[in-house]
């Protein structure tokens, strides 16, 4: 019987016990560098045929039947020689563009990624496929930092993953050389761009990267970029002439929604339940409110954790741990957890406050449902979190870095406020049209919000903008006009003898927050237009002129309210993959034994996608496993017994369903 190596995540491959190779390792006397060690590593010599097609290596290794869109006309370009940019989003496969061409060219592939845990998280997923992987980070202990060096001077590695400044420290581009370097693949390249919402400055040192090896094919990858960033990328890494592949930003199987704020914590808590311990995260605006969320969770009895800059790195560490090898449902999460994380069974993707920005806003709601299957993203809003942002915004010294924060949140706040759908806007920001007629997967299309009569408050709001013009021959902003309305004697009001007008306080009848958004709707329907910078001036446009004089009729949105509580489970979309759920339990259950006898999480022995496909398709043979996508050969060896095992099982104590 094929049994699985105990002790850690080595694999037995090609019919030999690894063990035997891990001894021979520790007991040769390969050095470190600066050893004075003078002969060069023979180079890592391609480990598949270079006959046998794409698709093979893809099914073989992988356990993947068909490749994901632009995933192999990027391989291919790569494996040709050529500088790449690929664009993907969340999900869409980026990490096999160069996984893949690694194993079929001679030379190193170098990953260069900037967080330990998806440095981690990749090399295990590797290695569960016998595939060839390191890192060298802070992270490792001595005992484990010579076991990479000695594995890399053998040649044995394929894939070395570092961050960009252990790149650069000490000797490590000597050694590069020596390893003869094949390839070098840029994760999260949005972070070499100051234009991007992740700016990381050590990022800039990879133009050396460049200089020093000018043969070698470079590969640029992120999820998230709007166009300048995209350009930026390219002229930072010094690409030459590349293959350029831009893929939909679309992520059809996200639903979005945005609920207005109320008794917040209970719904988060109900939503989670509802869930039947499927993975979420929360994000926060405060460390604070990480912290009080995931209490308040765990009294509701959600298993959740906080994790915040605030706390200790090893708590830190030990609360991601936790939640990567489903030990806990529910991450109460500031922006700072996420980059990285290849979780791919997060089924929700909560924001309790409002983000910055569309584009922090898009990355992090990408985390929920990477494996392709149904999941959530759910935005709480509240007018009152937009003046806490900008108070934030307030704060910053900079005037530069004041006007587009601010026109960053002036986004944000569109999104959550229209009434269009969510996709339109979404895809809209990166520059993609999404097809007429709505998405069909977001609250605005599947339930329109009703609209009503606001002429005579859009009256009101024009006409306060015409006079406060009339009278002192400049505009103001949003809130001022607002506390004219509300009858505000605020400083700026009285100072500039506002409170003389006859728009003053005809608008008591509403609350700030109230005119806030008819103001900002006013703006989206082109009646009223909003001056660039950090002190954005509103203005009646041609379109509101002639509103105001012919009183033409004027169709506003009504706001959402809290929804109520309600029974039925959330985002239950279409194309979720029906399957025996009662043997998807059993198997997830095996799942997590075996991953943690290997000391890594689940998701790394097999994805919710594969097990899904067991428990609808009962196989019963090696070869019906190996149809599941998911399992390559070094899975069905390492796995295979355990997993028929279970499924026979329940086959002799259930029967099969029909679906």
């Amino acid at each position: 019987m094929r049994r699985r190596l105990a002790g850690g995540p080595e694999w037995r491959l090609n019919g030999a016990d690894v063990s035997d190779e891990w001894q021979r390792l520790f007991e040769a006397a390969d050095a470190e560098p600066g050893s004075g060690e003078a002969s060069a590593p023979p180079p890592p010599s391609p480990v598949v045929d270079a006959s046998e097609p794409l698709e093979g290596t893809l099914r073989r290794v992988f356990g993947y039947h068909a490749f994901r869109p632009l995933q192999r006309e990027i391989i291919s370009d790569s494996l040709a020689g050529r500088d790449v940019f690929a664009l993907l989003p969340t999900g869409g496969g980026k990490s096999l563009c160069f996984q893949l061409p690694a194993l079929r060219r001679a030379g190193l592939t170098v990953v260069i990624s900037p967080l330990i845990a998806l440095m981690k998280d990749q090399v295990d997923a590797l290695r569960s496929n016998g595939v060839g992987a390191a890192c060298l980070n802070s992270s490792l202990d001595d005992a484990a930092r010579r076991d990479a060096w000695r594995r890399l001077h053998r040649g044995e590695i394929r894939l070395l993953y570092v961050a960009p400044e252990r790149l650069f420290a000490g000797t490590m581009l000597e050694e590069l050389g020596r390893w003869q370097l094949g390839a070098v693949a840029v994760d999260e390249a949005h972070c070499i761009s100051e234009w991007g919402h992740d700016f990381r400055p050590e990022y800039r040192q990879l133009s050396q990267l460049r200089e020093r090896f000018p043969s070698v094919p470079f590969m640029a990858l992120t999820a998230t970029a709007t166009q300048r960033v995209r350009e930026d990328i390219v002229r930072q890494l010094h690409l030459r002439e590349p293959a350029t592949y831009v893929a939909s930003f679309n992520r059809p199987n996200l639903t979005y929604r945005v609920e207005a704020k109320g008794q917040t914590a209970d719904r988060i808590a109900r939503l989670a339940r509802a869930r039947g311990g499927e993975a979420g995260i929360v994000y926060c605006a405060s460390r604070n409110s990480t912290e009080a969320l995931a209490e308040r969770l765990v009294k509701e009895g959600v298993k959740a954790l906080p994790y915040h800059a605030g706390l200790p790195p090893e708590t830190r560490a030990a609360h991601q741990e936790r939640f990567l090898r489903d030990e806990v449902q529910v991450m109460c999460a500031t922006i700072a957890f996420g980059m990285g994380i290849n979780k791919p069974n997060v089924r929700f993707v909560l924001h309790h406050d409002l983000p910055k920005n569309i584009e922090g806003y898009y990355q992090e709601t990408g985390r929920a449902g990477r494996d392709g299957l149904p999941s959530e993203c759910v935005l709480y809003f509240s007018p009152g979190d937009v003046a806490k942002q900008i108070a934030f915004i307030d704060e910053k010294t900079d005037e530069n870095e004041r006007a587009v924060a601010s026109a960053q949140l002036r986004q944000m706040v569109h999104y959550a406020e229209s009434s269009g759908c969510r996709r339109v806007s979404l895809l809209g920001y990166f520059g993609e049209e999404f097809p007429p007629g709505g998405c069909g997967a977001c609250d605005n299309c599947l339930s329109p919000r009703q609209d009503y009569d606001g002429t005579v408050p859009a009256q009101k709001f024009l006409s306060c903008v015409y006079r406060v013009r009339q009278k002192s021959g400049f505009d103001v902003g949003l809130n001022h006009l607002v506390a004219i309305l509300t009858g505000s004697e605020a400083e700026g009001v009285l100072r500039w003898q506002h409170h003389t007008l006859s728009t003053f306080g005809i608008g008591k009848d509403l609350s700030r927050n109230e005119w806030g958004a008819i103001g900002r709707e006013l703006v989206r329907l082109g009646l009223l237009q909003q001056a660039p910078g950090q002190m954005p001036t509103v203005s009646l446009t041609a379109e509101g002129v002639a509103t105001l004089r012919e009183r033409r009729t004027v169709r506003l949105t009504k706001p959402r309210e809290a929804p109520r509580a309600t029974a039925q489970r959330p985002g239950a979309a279409s194309g979720s993959i029906v399957c025996d759920e009662v043997l998807f339990e059993k198997l997830r259950r095996l799942r997590k034994r075996l991953a943690d006898e290997q000391g890594v999480p689940p998701y790394i022995v097999f994805g919710d996608v594969s097990l899904r496909h067991m428990a609808r398709e009962y196989p019963t043979t090696d070869r019906e496993l190996l149809a599941v996508p998911g399992v390559g050969e070094t899975k069905l060896r390492v796995y295979g017994d355990e997993f028929l095992e279970e499924i026979q099982e329940h086959v002799r104590a259930n029967g099969r369903s029909s679906f």
